[in-house]
């Protein structure tokens, strides 16, 4: 028996109104919507199915949508700020679901205005009203100050939409280079072209130059260049073609100015292979000049400079760049056998020893027994010697020092390598992960995490980008910016909702806002199901257990650790022994015990980390060395830049016997305060600067 049409339309109705009032929220969504309407959410499905024929997501974003139309027909905001109003998270998102709904980007709502109809979902008009929508200016407010941290942090001016009217004006995309040559062998080839044109550009400051991983994606695309500058954020494009004929290579490239699709420069090059690396430093400059970016002594110096005079030797360089950014395990191995050959042509070429280094960094960096440590220090040693302001050649010998666990001598590498060229994603990346995980520093940490969402604009097939905005969500939780943590690590979802880590992270986030240890524990005992090898889910899993002093759980899930540790040589989580020392010994597994107190006394022996006294203080609690462990805690509590998580080490039963100390409270109570003074700081900073 079919619905009474009366029925089905009070039903679109209400659901309508209630979709609308949550209209800013991007969490709300199919089950908040059942809860809101008194229904199961099967019932719900089945209901909106019935009455429009369309998936009960569907029908809640084109709503959104409906609502976004509105506003941009009202002229008032930018593409920007309406796609967050109607609750998507990802601006670029909300312009592909835009232009899939209505046929046209959101930027050219003033071309169409005229010729759109009134409505394009079937639901009572009355039941809109558009001009009377309550969205949440809390939740506006709260995306706008993620946004404006993203503006202070990084030292550039956050683009206030993404139309092409207000982009950073200085931003520039080399889009990937057309390979004209009948032969698909010479592919390789015309990506080097387009490789060294990008990393020339990299090396000026002046310009904010987008990744290549954020660019491939348009190599077969059919999108015009305003709808990829709406993606990409940027001013303009350096677009080219190419191939290879024998000695000779034919080469077309030009300037575009994003805006109105305007040619500002082109050039066509008919020259010898021989002149290939004078084409593509006379190709910097001409883009520079064009656009008038400032190019400083150091960075002409950077760009003239050869990587090599023998081209026979380039092109196994070349031929080696895909394997060796594809980051697997056989893709580096072929990618340094290619290097070497390159070598073996050229003894002097830097750039080749700087990347098989990094190579046998990335092979080596998770295992106890290290392989490679010195040929990643000789090769470092080789690329610097033959090029000492290489951004590569830097960055390869601070990953030598942090293989030697010689911090302090790693950093000015890394930051050396970005003064050189300051669109290096790899020193980014490299500097966000340091001031995280091996020096820890919440605003620096944050800092570069930002910068490298800035650098993965709309990566290629959301993989890269789902991956920035969720090391960014760990920046943002790490300082204690919860709400906006969570905001980005939705963000990355809705890149890729296959995302390996973002459920992870996710969890704990909402731990943090609500710490609801048993939701906490299902979220990541689900995720865990999807791939039971997964260690980092276990240990997390362990330690809730372990908080709630739960010790079967916790072995359970810590005995996974141990054995993968044991046979897969494995150097990971040995910071937390002493806790997984501590239930083995209360399941009486006394020789399993012992081994793992030796081993954490040894690891705090060799500790330089801001954490070295926190661990002593777990260690001397544990050995019932009560005032030793005091002593330490106090010494802990002048640091400040540990990570949000150490909060709550008042709760860790490893230091339960020192709650007895008169001591322990306000011990505790000062490294709270010492955490959210620096976390107000940072805050204060942003409100100085006019941003939030």
């Amino acid at each position: 028996m079919s619905e009474n049409p009366i029925n089905r339309e009070n039903f679109l109705s209400q659901a309508t109104s209630i979709i609308v009032e949550n209209a800013s929220n991007e969490q709300f969504g199919v089950s908040e919507l059942a809860e809101a309407m008194s229904m199961s959410r099967s019932n719900l499905l089945r209901k909106i199915k019935g009455a429009t024929d369309l998936s009960a997501s569907v029908f809640i974003r084109q709503i959104r949508l409906e609502i976004a139309m509105d506003l941009l027909k009202e002229g008032s905001q930018t593409v920007s700020e309406v796609s967050y109003q109607v609750g998507f998270g990802s601006a670029s998102y909300f312009i592909k679901c835009f232009r899939e709904h209505y046929g046209f980007p959101p930027g050219e709502v003033g071309k169409h205005e005229q010729t759109l109809p009134e409505q394009t979902l079937n639901t009572p008009p009355s039941s809109k009203k558009p001009r009377d929508r309550k969205i949440s200016l809390p939740m506006i407010l709260l995306v706008l100050f993620a946004i404006t941290t993203v503006a202070f942090l990084t030292l550039y001016k956050w683009p206030a939409s993404n139309t092409p009217s207000n982009q950073i004006e200085k931003s520039i995309a080399v889009l990937p280079f057309k390979n004209e040559s009948s032969d698909s062998s010479n592919l390789y080839f015309v990506n080097g072209l387009m490789e060294s044109t990008l990393n020339n550009l990299q090396k000026i400051k002046d310009l904010r130059v987008i990744s290549r991983a954020s660019v491939e994606k348009y190599r077969n695309s059919e999108k015009s260049l305003v709808e990829i500058a709406e993606e990409l954020q940027v001013s303009y494009f350096v677009a080219g073609s190419g191939q290879k004929v024998g000695d000779q290579v034919l080469l077309n490239i030009q300037l575009i100015e994003a805006t109105g699709d305007r040619q500002l420069w082109a050039e066509q090059y008919n020259r010898q292979v021989v002149d290939i690396f004078a084409i593509q430093n006379e190709v910097a400059f001409q883009i520079a000049e064009a656009i008038e970016a400032i190019v400083t002594p150091t960075e002409l110096e950077q760009i003239e400079k050869q990587p090599t005079e023998n081209l026979l030797a380039y092109d196994y360089y070349l031929q080696g760049l895909d394997p060796f950014l594809s980051r697997t395990t056989e893709g580096l191995i072929q990618a340094i056998g290619l290097f070497e050959k390159a070598i073996e042509q050229d003894p002097e070429f830097s750039l080749a020893y700087a990347d098989i280094a990094i190579s046998y960094y990335l092979l080596d960096m998770f295992q106890v027994d290290k392989q490679f440590t010195e040929q990643i220090n000789s090769n470092a040693d080789k690329a610097l010697l033959f090029d000492s302001k290489s951004a590569e050649s830097l960055c390869a010998k601070a990953f030598y020092y942090i293989q030697s666990n010689d911090l302090k001598l790693a950093q000015p590498y890394l930051e050396k390598a970005l003064e050189y060229n300051p669109n290096s994603s790899l020193a980014i990346q490299m500097l966000a992960d340091f001031y995280f995980r091996l020096v820890p520093d919440n605003e620096k940490y944050l800092e570069y995490a930002l910068k490298g969402v800035q650098l993965q604009v709309g990566a290629s097939d959301s993989t890269t980008q789902s991956y920035s905005y969720l090391q960014l969500a760990n920046a943002l939780i790490s300082s204690g910016f919860i709400d906006e943590a969570l905001t980005y690590v939705n963000k990355s979802l809705d890149f890729d909702s296959t995302n390996y880590y973002s459920p992870h992270l996710k969890a704990f986030i909402l731990f943090a806002k609500d710490r609801n240890v048993k939701r906490t524990q299902q979220l990541l005992i689900k995720e865990l199901k999807k791939d039971p090898s997964r260690l980092d889910i276990s240990q997390d899993l362990a330690k809730l257990y372990y908080g709630e002093e739960n010790y079967d759980s916790a072995y359970f899930y810590f005995a996974k650790v141990v054995k993968a540790r044991n046979e897969g040589g494995l150097d990971i989580y040995h910071s937390e022994d002493v806790k997984i020392g501590d239930v083995y010994q209360k399941l009486g597994f006394e020789d399993e015990a012992e081994k793992l107190f030796k081993s954490f006394s040894e690891y705090c022996e060799q500790d330089q980390s801001i954490y070295k006294n926190l661990n002593l203080a777990m260690k001397y609690a544990h050995d019932g060395k009560l005032e030793e462990s005091m002593d330490q805690l106090k010494l802990f509590a002048n640091e400040e830049n540990y990570l949000y998580w150490f909060l709550l080490i008042e709760d860790d039963p490893i230091l339960q016997p020192l709650k007895s100390h008169p001591d322990f409270d306000k011990t505790i109570q000062k490294i709270k305060d010492q955490f959210w003074q620096k976390h107000k700081r940072i805050k204060e900073n942003l409100i100085e600067e006019d941003l939030i």
